[in-house]
C-alpha cells in the first residue's frame, strides 16, 4: 500500500481538459443535496404543504439513486425542506463542459476491505482536530465535477463539467451557512439557512454513538426511514456514512467509528488504486450499487490513510454510461474551523 503513485490515466480529469460550449442541461444522474438524507424526514413533512417548484440545476452532491422519487423536484428547487437557498449573484446556472470523464476500473478485493478500514480507523483516531465553538463555522473547500447526459436538439451525449471549486461554511448547529460554487450560485454565493438544523451538522454528529455496532444500527435506522425502496438497503447505509465523511466535520472518535462500522456493511470492498478529482492516487473503500451498476469509492492516501475524496464509477455498462465513466468526483482540499462566515483560512476575513 506504500507503492509510489502511478501516472494518471490519459483520460483522467485535468484542469486543462478541452471544453465544449456551455449549454443548459437536464437534471444530472449524479449526487444528492448536501446532507439531504438527514433532511428527508422533514422534507416529506414539508411536501404536504408545499407546491412543487420549477427545476433548477441541482447541487452536485445529489445521488439520484437515493432520492425518494416524489422529492426529486423539490430537491432541485429553491426551497429544500425549510432550507432557504437565496441566490446572491447573477443567477447564472451553466457550467462549461467537456468530454465525459473516464477511468480504468480498479480491481475489487472483498477480503481486503476489513484490514484496510482497520488501518484507516486507527489513523483517524490518532488525529487531533480542534473543536468548534458555537460562534464559529466549519469551512470545507473541494474540487468537484459531475457527469451527465446532455441533449442538444435531437442529439444526446454524455459530458462532464469542468472541474471547479466549491466552498461551504456551516455553523455548528447547521442553522446558518454559505455556499460558493459556480453553476449553483451567482458570483457572491448562496445562503444556507433555515429553521431546521442539518442532521449532519457538527453539533448533531457529536451526539452520535462512537461504538461501531451502535453507530451502524443508527445509520441503518435513519437511512431506512428516507431511502427510495428500490435502493438496496446496504448501499443506502454506505452512502449515508460517506456523506458524514465528505462535506462535514465529524469528531475524530466518530470518524474512526464510522470506518469500523462501514467494515460491517455487506458488499464493501477494497480497491488498490483510485484517483480523486485533482489527480491524487490512493487506495479506496468502495461498494457497488447493484441497481445502477455504479461503484461509490472513498479514496485515501496510500501512506497516511488521510481521506482525499470520493467518486462514483460506472463499473457495469448501463443505458446511459459506458463502463469506466466517472459520474461524480470530489476532492477535499481543505477543512478548517473559522471565526466568520465567508472567512477563507490563510486570507484576511
Amino acid at each position: 500500500m506504500n507503492a509510489s503513485p502511478s501516472q494518471p490515466h490519459p483520460a483522467e480529469w485535468t484542469e486543462t481538459q478541452g471544453l465544449l460550449p456551455s449549454v443548459e442541461r437536464d437534471l444530472p444522474a449524479g449526487r444528492h443535496q448536501f446532507h439531504k438524507e438527514q433532511m428527508m424526514v422533514q422534507i416529506r413533512e414539508d411536501l404536504r404543504t408545499t407546491a412543487p417548484v420549477p427545476a433548477r440545476r441541482p447541487n452536485p452532491f445529489l445521488r439520484r439513486a437515493v432520492l425518494l422519487p416524489a422529492l426529486a423536484c423539490v430537491l432541485a428547487g429553491a426551497v429544500v425542506g425549510g432550507l432557504a437557498l437565496t441566490d446572491g449573484g447573477d443567477g447564472n446556472t451553466s457550467l462549461a463542459t467537456g468530454p465525459a470523464l473516464t477511468t480504468q476500473v480498479g480491481a475489487a478485493d472483498a477480503k481486503g476491505a476489513a484490514p484496510l478500514l482497520d488501518h484507516i480507523s486507527l489513523a483517524a483516531a490518532d488525529t487531533s482536530e480542534p473543536g468548534v465553538r458555537e460562534d464559529q463555522f466549519v469551512y470545507i473547500a473541494s474540487k468537484v465535477a459531475n457527469t451527465y447526459p446532455k441533449t442538444v436538439g435531437d442529439k444526446t451525449t454524455v459530458v462532464s463539467e469542468k472541474l471547479h471549486s466549491r466552498q461551504v461554511w456551516q455553523s455548528p448547529d447547521g442553522r446558518n451557512g454559505w455556499l460558493i460554487e459556480p453553476g449553483n450560485t451567482g458570483k457572491d454565493g448562496i445562503t444556507l439557512a433555515g429553521p431546521n438544523p442539518f442532521r449532519s451538522a457538527y453539533d448533531r454528529l457529536a451526539t452520535l454513538p462512537t461504538d461501531p455496532a451502535a453507530l451502524l444500527r443508527k445509520v441503518y435506522q435513519e437511512s431506512d426511514a428516507v431511502r427510495d425502496p428500490e435502493v438496496p438497503r446496504d448501499q443506502a447505509a454506505f452512502v449515508a456514512i460517506g456523506d458524514m465523511l465528505t462535506e462535514s466535520y465529524p469528531p475524530a472518535k466518530l470518524t474512526a467509528a464510522l470506518y469500523k462500522a462501514a467494515a460491517d456493511i455487506p458488499g464493501v470492498v477494497a480497491v488498490d488504486d483510485a484517483v480523486d478529482a485533482v489527480g491524487r492516487h490512493g487506495v479506496a473503500v468502495a461498494r457497488l450499487d447493484e441497481q445502477s451498476g455504479q461503484r461509490t469509492e472513498w479514496i485515501f492516501d496510500k501512506k497516511t490513510y488521510a481521506f482525499l475524496g470520493e467518486r462514483s464509477v460506472q463499473v457495469e455498462p448501463s443505458d446511459t454510461f459506458k463502463k469506466g465513466t466517472v459520474t461524480f468526483t470530489v476532492a477535499i482540499t481543505r477543512r478548517a474551523v473559522v471565526d466568520e462566515m465567508k472567512e477563507v483560512p490563510g486570507q484576511d476575513g
